[in-house]
């Protein structure tokens, strides 16, 4: 059937035949080179092997009489060969390796020298075998003449000094070098001198460097060549480092003076960057007399004649500032913070200074580039900029330049802010409002490069935002940021609809951190349903995990019991029975994450039996996964108080057993089962073998309480404050009404007004004291180091009631736990019930007691009035 249909739309014109033919001719064109590339028969042969040869043997004939592949091919194996057999390798390979690299061609050579270095890295011989066998050869091609190849034995040369002892760097590399460093001797050798001279610095002793290497160090300094000044100026950092201060001062100096001096732009970038690394190294009177007139010049002159320096200055600008801190004048503190300035917005403008005769002219194409760069190393030294002119002076002097690199054009500049927000909010500590902007300005980017850099350190971010202002309170965090949340759901639907699904995963475990910052409703309408659709909806694995763990904290820090029953029932109707047997993977997925972040009785509660209805699952997968999670399933259980769900537990294990066709299935529920035999399950007294894991599992089920206590209280104080309003207007209807009755009704009234008002004063400032207690909580469960849940009972007013309701409310809290969260049976209300009927049995029993104290006092009198009255 495809066949006829496919041809019958097929047009057989002359025209449309001649374009199939020329078609057909382009394709055997491009066959061609295919063709010619297959070996014929004689090469074949020529390739060909004796399979009987040993390891050794072949490599030699490789060497001997093989390709140039083939015996790339054996170099590339000599870290092989020397693991197998290094005294073979050594006696018969190594040697026929040194007379092939000879004449062999640049491939080999950059592999043998990768090779070399893995056998020293991996310490395949001895220290002294490998100076004596090795060594020589790396000497003999330091000064190829491929630039690539002789860096590449450069490189193993130098990681082999660092493991050579002295004696043997002293003879082999340091004596011959003296005479590879003079002016006689060619470039490459020159420049080759000059990079091992910085390596041995660290490797000998101050008077040995002063004696041997210093009068080579000079000498290269006044080199003809501006390579080899420029070399060496840049090895100039480690040989102070290897001869100390004083040597530094009285040698290095003077010669970083000159060669900041020098006729070349690249020597005198190269003195400068060594300057800068070498600041802390001069003391005051240094750095005042003599780098400091350095550097001014250095600064004016790039931004006069020299622009190629720009790109390294704006690099090294912060570590100059604070390196130069101490000696500033305030007018030379002014010009080095302007100068930052200019640079930070160099190619936005066009009166900058630079280009004062030629403004009207476009800049080219690497002008751009080069002045991109620039203001990409301004938005990196931004936190060194803040410590130069002090936190306190940022809004004042660095805000505007902040506000630009924010909003600049370029991704780069914008990408290296976002990496270094948090460190300009660290720095600014109790300002950091002064950037809320700007922070959901980078949150809104365009780029989702920027977005991935900010989200790095979010959660830090987020929480000095919170924490650094004047609103602390856990309900008025936003009041400062009200463009926040809205920046925050944009920016995970840019990240959704995007391919980058790495920057998406990221920003879902970085809004983990939201119940820190935010209210519980406001996660709850904006972002708690959202992760549930991600985990419904997305198509990529690590998404739906970190969408389902950051659901998961949600649940577990809201508030508000109905809105946790309802994300509790979708996520086992529209997971653990979801059509989609995808859906009912990410269940078993989420109720592992739920295992982690809650406690056992809250699992079991909601969630253990939906587990195990997945035992008479279809999909073999499923069950597959199930079986998995079965012991960790087990470990929630505690005896006796789940002895019915173990039981429920065992019977679909049985199920299993009996049921089930699949054979990898099968296989994985016997393994767990003899799993499951092994398992101790943990009673509700405290184990040793638990003690840990039961304290974690007891501190988590105290703060699940306490949410459920907050939600208790904001409830009564809600109907509190309705009530309040509701008796203060019939108090004031009765007042009206009574003003016309006798004095004698208006005294009885005012007597008993106070003493109920007090009564009802007590019980409200108990309330205020308990709900001022729940919720500080808020932060307590959201930061668990802080929480201490022993001392929160110990808050009590100064009535007399308190103490004795204070241990009643400790009785209350213990069938409290007990019902809501071990029994499956009961529901919340009865706990409620519980807590308001003991209430009032407390409150009612203090007024009998009070009662009959004033009834018998009362008789008392009575009694006696009347003895005395015969």
């Amino acid at each position: 059937m495809h066949p006829i249909i496919f041809f019958s739309k097929m047009d057989f014109s002359q025209s449309n035949l001649f374009g199939y033919i020329e078609d057909l001719q382009e394709l055997t064109i491009i066959e061609r080179p295919v063709r010619r590339s297959l070996k014929t028969p004689e090469e074949i042969e020529r390739l060909t092997v004796d399979e009987e040869l040993s390891d050794i043997e072949r490599a030699v004939y490789l060497l001997s009489s093989g390709q140039d592949i083939q015996g790339t091919s054996v170099v590339a194996n000599l870290p092989v060969l020397m693991r197998q057999n290094p005294a073979e390798t050594l006696r018969r390979v190594l040697p026929k390796i040194r007379e092939v690299l000879h004449v062999a061609g640049v491939e080999m050579q950059l592999t043998a020298a990768v090779s070399f270095l893995t056998v020293l890295q991996e310490e395949l011989v001895s220290i002294h075998t490998y100076s004596h066998s090795f060594l020589h050869i790396i000497l003999q091609h330091l000064e190829h003449r491929d630039a690539g190849v002789s860096n590449a034995w450069l490189e193993t040369l130098l990681a082999v000094i660092e493991a050579l002892p002295k004696e043997t760097v002293r003879h082999e590399i340091l004596n011959p070098l003296v005479s590879k460093a003079q002016l006689s001797q060619s470039l490459q050798s020159r420049l080759v001198s000059c990079k091992i001279m910085g390596k041995l610095a660290n490797k000998f002793e101050p008077h040995i460097i002063k004696r041997e290497i210093l009068p080579l160090v000079k000498s290269l300094c006044q080199d003809v060549e501006y390579e080899v000044r420029t070399c060496i100026c840049r090895q100039l950092e480690h040989i102070a480092q290897g001869i100390g201060t004083e040597l530094t001062k009285t040698v290095v100096l003077p010669e970083l003076v000159e060669l900041a001096r020098d006729e070349s732009s690249s020597v005198r970038l190269a003195a400068f960057e060594t300057l800068v690394n070498l600041l802390d190294m001069f003391d005051a009177d240094d750095r005042s007399q003599t780098v400091l007139p350095l550097v001014k010049s250095f600064c004016e002159k790039t931004f006069k004649s020299d622009e190629s320096i720009l790109i390294s200055l704006s690099f090294h600008l912060g570590k100059l500032c604070n390196g130069l801190y101490g000696i500033f004048t305030p007018e030379q503190h002014l010009r080095f913070l302007e100068f930052y300035k200019k640079l930070s917005t160099l190619g936005l403008q066009q009166e900058n200074g630079l280009h004062n005769d030629n403004q009207l002219q476009l800049q080219t194409l690497e002008q751009e580039k080069k002045y991109i760069s620039v203001r990409k190393n301004c938005a990196y030294n931004f936190p060194a900029m803040i410590v130069f002119v002090d936190p306190k002076n940022f809004h004042l002097e660095l805000y505007s330049i902040f506000f630009c690199l924010c909003h600049d054009p370029e991704v780069p500049v914008r990408y290296t802010m976002a990496i270094s927000f948090y460190e300009v909010a660290k720095l600014l500590n109790s300002g950091v409002y002064t950037i809320h902007k700007e922070l959901v300005t980078l949150l809104q980017d365009e780029s989702l490069e920027v977005l991935d850099a900010l989200v790095g350190h979010l959660p830090e971010i987020l929480e000095l935002m919170a924490n650094g202002g004047e609103n602390s309170g856990s309900e008025s965090k936003l009041l400062s940021i009200p463009d926040l949340i809205p920046a925050l759901t944009t920016a995970e639907q840019r990240a959704a609809t995007s391919l980058k699904w790495r920057t998406h995963e990221k920003l879902l475990q970085k809004y983990a951190c939201l119940p820190h910052i935010i209210s519980s409703d406001q996660i709850y309408y904006r972002f708690l349903h959202r992760m549930l659709t991600i985990i419904l909806t997305n198509n990529v694995l690590p998404v739906q995990k970190a969408a389902a763990r950051t659901l998961c904290v949600y649940l577990r820090y809201n508030r508000k019991q109905e809105q946790r029953h309802e994300v509790i029932q979708k996520l086992i109707e529209q997971l653990g029975q979801g059509k989609s047997y995808w859906n009912r993977l990410r269940f078993l997925d989420t109720c592992e994450i739920i295992m982690e972040l809650f406690s056992k009785s809250f699992f079991c509660k909601y969630f253990f039996l939906p587990v195990l209805e997945l035992t008479h699952d279809p999909v073999a997968n499923v069950r597959m996964k199930l079986c998995y999670l079965l012991p960790k399933v087990k470990s929630t259980l505690k005896i006796p108080t789940d002895k019915h769900l173990l039981q429920q537990l065992e019977l679909c294990i049985r199920k299993l057993l009996c049921q089930e066709k699949d054979k990898d299935v099968l296989t994985i529920v016997k393994r767990t089962v003899l799993e499951l035999d092994r398992m101790e399950i943990s009673v509700d007294a405290f184990q040793k073998r638990f003690y840990e894991n039961d304290l974690l599992d007891q501190e988590k089920e105290r703060q699940e309480h306490l949410l459920l206590e907050m939600e208790q209280l904001e409830k009564e104080k809600q109907q509190n404050e309705g009530r309040s309003t509701n008796t203060n207007d019939k108090m004031f209807e009765k007042k009206r009404r009574d003003s016309k009755t006798s004095s004698v009704l208006t005294k009885s009234i005012t007597l008993s007004v106070p003493g109920s008002s007090s009564g009802t004063s007590a019980g409200k400032e108990d309330k205020k004291s308990k709900l001022v207690r729940s919720q500080s909580f808020n932060t307590q469960a959201l930061h668990p180091k802080y929480s201490n849940i022993d001392k929160c009972p110990k808050k009590s007013s100064a009535t007399g009631y308190t103490s004795s309701a204070s241990g009643m409310g400790k009785s209350c809290m213990l069938s409290f736990n007990d019902d809501s969260f071990r029994s499956h049976s009961t529901g919340n209300s009865g706990n409620t019930a519980f807590l308001s009927s003991s209430s009032r049995n407390l409150f009612n029993s203090t007024d009998q007691k009070s009662n009959g104290n004033k009834e018998s006092q009362s008789r008392k009198m009575s009694i006696k009035n009347r003895k005395s009255n015969p």
